[in-house]
């Protein structure tokens, strides 16, 4: 195979502390045709200093810097400034195996049709230790709805891709397909993982700015899907940083996340509906799963008329949620008085059952979400 210009998009905002291994793994891929567009989103730390100090002489790395307009505008710029053939991904706290755009050139060589493939991913916690194997099915819930025989039309093993991979890909196989259908039930993407054509880049055309604080990797995956098939490698090749204490996990945070989960759904359905190959019944679960879920964390805030609405909202879509009518319940009871019912409600039913209670996120996009920037 021809040797091809990968551009690796990097935003990132006072990582100076990990930065280093993220670009250190990238700059030790096994395919060296690279270029790094590495978008510092107004960083007050030492970043600047260490990208100069121990990058300054590679010619592989592109440092620019920008005031704080958020991920998606970080990633937008690296967008405007790639030079490559194909665009990979990177958040500036994950790392690389060496061999990642190797297996995925590898992949869209094979197959010409997909426009992107993403991988498995390996969660590792604060410590570097690796914590879950194959952390993607654990991490993004829309998993739970599919098989893979109802997501991918074709399957190859990566033996017949990639032989000169055989020591590292095992029995792993390329599978592909059109997913849009499924995309609708929840992301099954994750944006640290993906490579892309650039043609199919410029059909998506970038990330919703718009969608602030998180979800916008969700809808940027379902607008790639839109637009062809794509390719899924069921092998890890990617660390997931897990754990760390500059995530966003205030329950403000956890509103934007549904409330931009709900923004991403409703046009795919209002525009595309002809083009989904999901039953009304799936649907109609959807839909109640992201109410629910906004409702939840509005209850959560203290918004109750917010919550109200979104749980009636829910409840239209699915009658048979005997927890939302609980829930329904206790918005209309003082913020405070209604907390407590819930917690007391919450302690009751874990001791009866003799295990925590779940926390309840419905559409499980996302476990938690990275600060503006990374």
């Amino acid at each position: 195979m021809a040797r091809s210009l990968v551009s690796v998009v990097v935003p990132t905002y006072n990582r100076a502390y990990c930065l280093a291994r993220s670009l250190d793994s990238i700059l030790s891929q096994t395919h060296s045709d690279l270029e790094v567009i590495l978008v510092d989103d107004g960083s007050t730390d030492d970043t600047r200093e260490l990208v100069r100090s121990r990058y300054g002489r590679d010619s592989r790395v592109c440092y620019y810097y920008q005031d704080n307009c958020g991920v998606a505008g970080a990633r937008n710029r690296g967008f405007e400034l790639v030079q490559g053939e194909f665009v990979a991904l990177l958040d500036s706290d994950d790392t690389w195996a060496s061999w990642k755009l190797q297996l995925q050139l590898a992949c869209l060589n094979h197959c010409p049709e997909i426009g992107m493939v993403w991988t498995d991913m390996e969660a590792i916690g604060p410590d570097g230790k690796i914590i879950n194997q194959n952390y993607l099915r654990s991490m993004y819930g829309a998993y739970r709805w599919f098989t893979s025989g109802e997501l991918f039309s074709r399957s190859y093993p990566l033996t017949r891709v990639a032989p000169e991979l055989g020591s590292v890909i095992g029995n792993g196989c390329l599978s592909t397909g059109d997913i849009f259908s499924q995309m609708v039930m929840g992301n099954l993407v994750h944006t640290s993982t993906v490579l892309l054509r650039r043609e199919r880049l410029a059909k998506v055309r970038g990330f919703n700015e718009d969608l602030k604080f998180s979800g916008e990797d969700y809808d940027f995956h379902l607008r790639t899907c839109k637009e062809g098939p794509i390719g899924f490698i069921d092998l890890a090749t990617i660390h997931y940083q897990t754990g760390m204490p500059d995530r966003l996990t205030r329950p403000a945070y956890k509103l934007h996340a549904a409330t931009n989960c709900l923004q991403t759904i409703l046009p795919a359905l209002e525009n595309d509906r002809s083009r989904i190959r999901l039953s009304p019944e799936m649907i109609r679960l959807r839909l109640a799963e992201v109410h629910n879920w906004i409702g939840e964390v509005s209850l959560e805030m203290g918004l109750a008329a917010s919550a109200r609405r979104h749980l009636l909202a829910s409840l239209r879509q699915d009658l048979l949620q005997l927890r939302v009518l609980r829930l329904i319940a206790l918005s209309v009871l003082p913020f405070g008085l209604g907390m407590s019912a819930r917690r007391l409600f919450r302690s009751f039913k874990s001791r009866f059952r003799g295990s925590p209670s779940p926390v309840a996120d419905p559409a499980a996009s996302l476990v938690e979400a990275s600060p503006s920037g990374t």
